[in-house]
């Protein structure tokens, strides 16, 4: 079973993170120049909250606006949904799926070591399967 272990060994255990002062306005613009659709929002170095460009939207259509020089903390999500480096990826694909969410930061021992998205997951679980098939294949061909 593919562990979030698995992942961040692949991709990389780098992350992106914003202090909770920080302007709305630089927090979009950093997740644009990285292409990226969250930020974990750290202080000093604990995670506090996060920082999501679906939040966000959901925060200004609820309130009718928000503004751009509001701090990161006043619109994160302070009840942040993780997992641990032992976390299956059929326990990360339910977790998100019932709650809705597309990013889960990665702690161990109260310490952030990543984060999986769920383009992450997928991409992973795509690979497991064809693994799968192909061998299923050569032990069909008898290879």
């Amino acid at each position: 079973m593919t562990t979030v272990k698995n992942v961040l060994r692949t991709k990389g255990s780098d992350t992106l993170s914003v202090d909770p002062s920080l302007p709305v306005r630089d927090a979009l613009r950093k997740m644009m120049s990285n292409n990226v659709g969250s930020l974990l929002v750290l202080d000093g170095g604990r995670l506090v909250g996060l920082f999501a460009e679906r939040d966000f939207v959901r925060v200004a259509a609820a309130e009718g606006a928000i503004s751009l020089d509001a701090c990161v903390g006043d619109v994160m999500v302070e009840d942040v949904l993780y997992v641990c480096p032992d976390t299956t990826l059929d326990e990360c694909m339910a977790l998100m799926t019932e709650r809705r969410t597309r990013h889960l930061p990665v702690l161990e021992d109260e310490e952030v070591v990543g984060i999986v998205s769920i383009g992450d997951v997928v991409k992973q679980t795509i690979e497991d399967k064809e693994f799968i098939i192909g061998q299923l294949e050569r032990y069909i061909a008898g290879r």
